[in-house]
């Protein structure tokens, strides 16, 4: 069940910074194998069966494949009789990488099993090669695909916070350009 459970929150995550990051530079060539062997390591795991959660602690390392998920502590809540996954919450330093979808980093982040929703919160940073994005929610619809990145609350008389902000670099060039001699 565990490992069922974690797999839901790879596979989550893989979209989430495949979507964003689609919008700052051509879609990653390569594909993240949802079939490879999870590794999860921390320095504690404690299991409430009356609560129906698991929660791993202290340095939380998933690995599946090339995708890495780091956080200070990843928590799974499970419902019904059949202990089905409803959320997945990590907090503390979230970041999940990836060589081909790039890097999501936050403060915290929730999978909803139910929506099929990935909500990424707190200074939210999305890097891909040179190109980065930075907001304070990015929210990820796993049906539709569509991804939206929010701003947080502007600070009264400071310049923090209130928008979304990109920076993106062109691709360079292998040659220069010269101008048409005609």
């Amino acid at each position: 069940m565990t490992r069922a459970i974690l797999v839901l929150f790879l596979l989550a995550s893989a979209p989430a910074v495949a979507q964003t990051s689609s919008v700052m530079t051509p879609p990653p060539t390569g594909k993240h194998d949802a079939n490879a062997p999870i590794n999860v390591s921390a320095d504690k795991f404690q299991a409430d069966s009356n609560a129906k959660t698991g929660t791993w602690t202290g340095n939380v390392l998933v690995v599946q494949g090339d995708m890495r998920m780091r956080a200070n502590s990843v928590r799974l809540n499970v419902v019904g009789k059949d202990n089905k996954p409803d959320k997945i919450l990590a907090s503390g330093n979230v970041v999940v990488d990836s060589p081909n979808s790039g890097t999501v980093t936050g403060d915290s982040g929730v999978y909803d099993v139910v929506a099929r929703t990935v909500t990424m919160t707190g200074k939210v940073v999305l890097t891909r090669q040179k190109d980065v994005m930075r907001g304070n929610q990015l929210t990820v619809n796993l049906e539709t695909g569509v991804a939206t990145l929010g701003g947080s609350a502007k600070v009264p008389g400071t310049n923090t916070g209130g928008r979304v902000q990109g920076i993106f670099t062109p691709p360079s060039s292998s040659t220069p350009s010269t101008p048409n001699q005609n």
